[in-house]
């Protein structure tokens, strides 16, 4: 399997005021496929990004109410996945810089 197949269960990660907090906890959030499983993310991450995963956390957020003129539907539900690294572990491109 090439890494583009691993990968594909990760869809983007997340930048809100609670993971800027966490990237200080070394946990980096990721919203994922709703399908995708913690041992599926925790074996991406590792392979991927090259780094060891010590715990996974996950909850499923409720879809959005949205309107179209009088028809009123909704968005899918998806699912965000919070990744624990031990310290000395870091994703590269997600990494916050050192305060002096």
């Amino acid at each position: 399997m090439d890494g583009i197949q691993y990968i594909d269960g990760i869809k983007y990660s997340v930048v809100t005021d609670k993971g800027i907090r966490l990237l200080l906890k070394n946990q980096y959030t990721f919203n994922v496929e709703s399908g995708s499983t913690r041992t599926e993310i925790k074996h991406w991450v590792e392979l991927f990004f090259g780094v060891k995963v010590i715990a996974v956390n996950s909850h499923r957020l409720p879809g959005k109410s949205r309107r179209m003129g009088p028809i009123m539907g909704h968005t899918m539900h998806y699912k965000r996945m919070i990744v624990t690294l031990p310290p000395g572990y870091y994703i590269p491109p997600l990494r916050r810089k050192e305060l002096k």
